[in-house]
């Protein structure tokens, strides 16, 4: 692997804190990924996640579409969101990588911010926007921007677009995985750990298609139900963290400890909070089939090789949850319009293909998903290289 482009740690000079910032490539100069927030986030984490986006960017290219990959980056800050001081602090962090997110970083909502929070620190640190950086390889910027400003407000039953198409992409990654095993939709078991804006959306797509959403884990612990939640209560009496008001559970559902979504009966699992969720030993707990990554990098290495051997197959985050990255762009781009029903559309469609040709990939070669989605970005680079210039 060779090395990013730039790393950089900032400290606050007020609270000591300190924030991260890796841009992993370039492409015509630009880099993607978002910015997240959370008590104890390393610059090897980051790290990480910036080689992830590139990775999501290849993966989505199409030659035919208007929407050109970019490259992969990823900001990080070291404070509980929660803290009083986390917006001071995001906003001079802002401030201090101002210059990279003008020329050549665009970044949006991550781990711990919402957009809204992002948007509005970047007017106070002095910034256009947070994709900004993109701005000068779009056809028409006006026209573009404000396709982009329509879609943030578009709402399907009280929850923003923006909120839904990566948990749409998510629900699809799972069915294709189910269609491809011949197993049924409906009836299917799923534990989410995470009800906010991507498990939350995936568990409200998952039970839309048939399948039993049986536990449900947020900060406070598990919440179950054998023969399945109601989804829709627990969406609706959840906070901006995803937290759940257990005021608003039925008589009979069950108050479980924290790590219980990982060991209750349920075909599959769906981490889609934080990151290193699954280790070497909790992993020993689970009995489902599939662990599909709706979070970032949510099972250690070392845990999956250990799943694998088991025959639970994992479903790589840089697949599965590149829905709402790419959704950014294809509308921004001009490949869809700022419609929900054709936003959907477009996103089942492209994660219906994309995790079909992982899995086939994988079982040609006798490897595991995450291989054959390495090999798939492997075979793309050089594509994009020819054609757009790739920078290390």
């Amino acid at each position: 692997m060779t090395a990013p482009v730039l790393s950089l740690t900032w400290t606050d000079h007020v609270t000591g804190r300190q924030g991260h910032l890796v841009i992993d490539r370039l492409v015509r100069g630009v880099s993607s990924g978002g910015l997240r927030m959370r008590e104890g986030c390393t610059l090897d984490e980051v790290a990480g996640l910036a080689r992830g986006m590139t990775m999501k960017e290849a993966l989505h290219y199409n030659p035919d579409g208007k929407y050109i990959p970019l490259g992969g980056a990823k900001g990080g800050i070291d404070c509980d969101p929660q803290d009083p001081r986390a917006y001071g602090i995001l906003v001079r962090y802002l401030r201090a990588v101002r210059p990279y997110v003008e020329t050549m970083w665009t970044t949006g909502e991550d781990l711990g911010l919402t957009q809204d929070i992002v948007d509005r620190a970047a007017a106070e640190a002095g910034l256009v926007s947070s994709i900004q950086a993109v701005y000068h390889l779009l056809d028409d910027e006006a026209t573009a921007r404000r396709r982009l400003a329509d879609a943030f407000a578009v709402e399907v039953d009280g929850i923003g677009l923006d909120e839904l198409v990566g948990g749409c992409g998510v629900a699809e990654s799972v069915l294709v995985a189910l269609d491809r095993a011949g197993v049924a939709h409906e009836g299917t078991r799923v534990s989410v750990q995470g009800l906010g804006t991507m498990g939350g959306a995936t568990a409200r797509f998952l039970a839309r298609a048939g399948l039993r959403i049986v536990a449900v884990a947020d900060i406070k612990g598990t919440v179950a139900h054998p023969d399945g939640l109601d989804v829709d209560a627990l969406l609706a009496a959840r906070d901006s963290y995803g937290t759940v008001d257990r005021t608003a559970l039925r008589p009979e559902d069950l108050e479980l400890p924290g790590d219980a979504w990982l060991s209750v009966d349920a075909e599959v699992l769906v981490p889609a909070a934080v990151s290193y969720a699954i280790d070497t030993a909790n992993q020993a707990q689970i009995t489902a089939s599939w662990i599909v990554e709706a979070a970032n990098m949510p099972v250690l290495q070392e845990a999956e090789e250990l799943l694998s051997r088991r025959g639970v197959t994992v479903l790589p985050d840089v697949v599965v949850n590149s829905g709402t990255n790419a959704w950014w762009w294809w509308t921004l781009f001009g490949d869809i319009e700022a419609d929900a029903a054709e936003a959907f559309a477009y996103t089942r469609r492209s994660m219906r293909e994309l995790i079909g040709q992982m899995l086939a990939r994988a079982e040609a070669d006798g490897t595991t998903p995450r291989a054959a989605a390495h090999a798939i970005v492997a075979d793309r680079l050089p594509v994009i290289t020819e054609r757009f210039g790739w920078y290390r």
